[in-house]
């Protein structure tokens, strides 16, 4: 995805509201357990300009000052923390999609089921809120161009996936959309997880087409003005 021109740079205020939504998403992920600790990484664009999670600050100690901005180059732009060592990650979701917020977690559910399978089973039809059956990108070393790499290709028509042996990563058009697929992707992780645990029957599994079906269904989803 093509930068925008620095004339789509935002101003002061709307970096620090942007900052502030930031920081609170940040800081759900360790209220709805997605998280332990400093691991997992949220972040936002604000026209060229991302806004990121610091490396190795709890959430709750996160404040206005901490602001942390970098370029789609990843060339800081304000701040003085170092930015998540996941930055390049990020970027290159920001780069491939129509991203405008990314979250990445830890969360137990969904790291258990990326250590089992390639592809998330299709347990349930909330798969379609994710763009279809959720697929695990290979491990690489955390921070890495490899790992950045590996999760562009398992994002492919989709958004979100597991990282193997590592956690969860997904993306919307606001944080309120990434995460709320963040919680999907768990969820649904977790409901598979105890369906398959049963020692004497399988469970049910959708096919593709019910999904693409329910994936329909979702685009006129909720209320119209």
């Amino acid at each position: 995805m093509a930068e925008e021109p620095d004339g789509a740079r935002q101003d002061d205020g709307e970096l620090a509201r942007a900052w502030d939504a930031l920081v609170a998403t940040a800081r759900r992920t360790v209220t709805d357990g997605l998280v332990v600790g400093t691991s997992g990484n949220v972040s936002v664009r604000v026209g060229d300009t991302v806004l990121v999670t610091p490396s190795g600050v709890p959430y709750d100690e996160l404040t206005p000052d901490d602001l942390v901005a970098v370029g789609l180059d990843g060339e800081r732009r304000a701040g003085t923390l170092r930015p998540t060592s996941e930055l390049p990650m990020h970027l290159a979701v920001y780069r491939a999609t129509p991203a405008r917020a990314v979250v990445h977690t830890h969360a137990v559910h969904a790291t258990a089921v990326s250590t089992l399978v390639p592809e998330l089973p299709l347990i349930h039809y909330m798969a379609a809120a994710l763009g279809g059956p959720v697929r695990v990108a290979p491990y690489a070393t955390y921070g890495t161009e490899r790992l950045a790499g590996n999760v562009l290709g398992a994002l492919e028509g989709r958004a979100g996936c597991l990282l193997q042996n590592h956690g969860t990563l997904t993306y919307g058009d606001s944080l309120a959309a990434a995460y709320d697929r963040t919680a999907q992707l768990e969820w649904l992780c977790r409901v598979w997880l105890t369906a398959s645990s049963h020692p004497r029957l399988a469970p049910a599994l959708l096919t593709r087409d019910q999904v693409r079906e329910v994936e329909e269904k979702l685009r006129g989803y909720g209320q119209r003005g």
